[in-house]
């Protein structure tokens, strides 16, 4: 339980139980009682509702890829509140009938190698209508195709997820506490990971390069990118940065990388940046800068409102699912 071994949860319960009534409550041999449920509840630190919970739902395909520095204990801790993100959301869902099947529109086409991301962008910006404008919000852009977006507070060494619940549900896991650009680029990273096929006798640091490349080429594609760079160029202007930063809520880093990887610029000056990136302090705030409008998910509470604005359910059940005292939900309901 959120990676704590039995000696350290009886700790955090205060020793109220032992290891031995833990391991009988976990095969099912023994139920606990109140006051036990609200020692689990607090040192776990979740609500005693979870326990009572009759909507419960199995997470798939979730893995952490992008750093290695969190402990196990935190990857667990993480793993146990997106379970309980999800199962609230879908409960909601479930609550407003609303269907939650996902189509997957690439899932037969093979990735094999990085010549087949600039085609399968593009398929994907066809199908799903997007066109070559900048993206306004990735978020509603991906609670529109049926995919859950759920922030959450994290350390900085935890990037994003995703997985699915079943094969039809697929949800994304982002850090609310980074950047609009660097949620922007994970949440496109993350959707690789769910839409691609990728070959799987390529290496993980491969799979890892080809869904970068497609969240880069989603975020602007290559034909705008080299309408507004040029296709040769020896030195490029922060301001000329920047500009696309703000339009296309992309980060200086990101966009950089793309006119490598397009050979725009060469490997030799696209690590020359990075050298005067670390050494200059004022040159690496300054490429730093968040300049994109914020966007976070919102979804979720929209339909727990929706809900409770048409009674279907009750302030108290509203409180249970959104972690909220009821008396906020009823100032804040503010029905017009």
């Amino acid at each position: 339980m959120r990676g704590f071994s039995m000696d350290e949860l009886c700790e955090a319960m205060g020793n109220v139980i032992s290891k031995q009534a833990i391991s009988k409550y976990e095969n099912g041999k023994m139920l606990p009682n109140s006051t036990v449920l609200i020692h689990l509840a607090n040192a776990l630190q979740i609500s005693i509702d979870y326990f009572f919970k009759p909507f419960q739902v199995k997470l798939e395909g979730i893995e952490f890829r992008k750093k290695t520095k969190l402990s196990s204990k935190g990857v667990d801790q993480i793993k146990e509140q997106v379970l309980d993100l999800v199962e609230r959301y879908l409960e909601i869902e479930n609550i407003l009938s609303i269907n939650s099947d996902f189509e997957n529109c690439l899932d037969n086409i093979t990735v094999r190698n990085f010549n087949d991301i600039k085609p399968l962008a593009d398929r994907l910006r066809n199908l799903w209508k997007i066109g070559e404008d900048p993206i306004i919000s990735i978020i509603e852009l991906l609670e529109e195709h049926k995919i859950k977006v759920i922030e959450i507070e994290a350390p900085d060494s935890f990037d994003g997820l995703s997985g699915f619940v079943g094969q039809k549900c697929p949800f994304i896991i982002l850090n609310k506490n980074f950047s609009p650009e660097r949620k922007r680029l994970t949440a496109m990273h993350e959707l690789a990971h769910l839409l691609l096929n990728i070959d799987p006798v390529l290496s993980q640091k491969e799979k890892e390069h080809i869904c970068n490349q497609f969240a880069n080429e989603i975020l602007i594609s290559e034909s705008v990118f080299i309408n507004l760079i040029g296709n040769n160029r020896k030195d490029i202007a922060l301001k000329e940065l920047i500009d696309i930063q703000c339009q296309y809520g992309i980060s200086i880093d990101a966009l950089m990388y793309k006119a490598k990887e397009l050979n725009i610029i060469t490997e030799s000056r696209f690590k020359t940046y990075f050298i005067k990136k670390n050494r200059v302090p004022d040159f690496k705030k300054l490429v730093e800068l968040n300049r994109f409008q914020e966007e976070c998910s919102s979804r979720f509470e929209r339909l727990v409102y929706r809900a409770l604005a048409s009674e279907i359910i009750s302030f108290s059940k509203a409180s249970v699912l959104i972690k909220e005292p009821v008396h906020k939900l009823k100032e804040s309901l503010n029905l017009v």
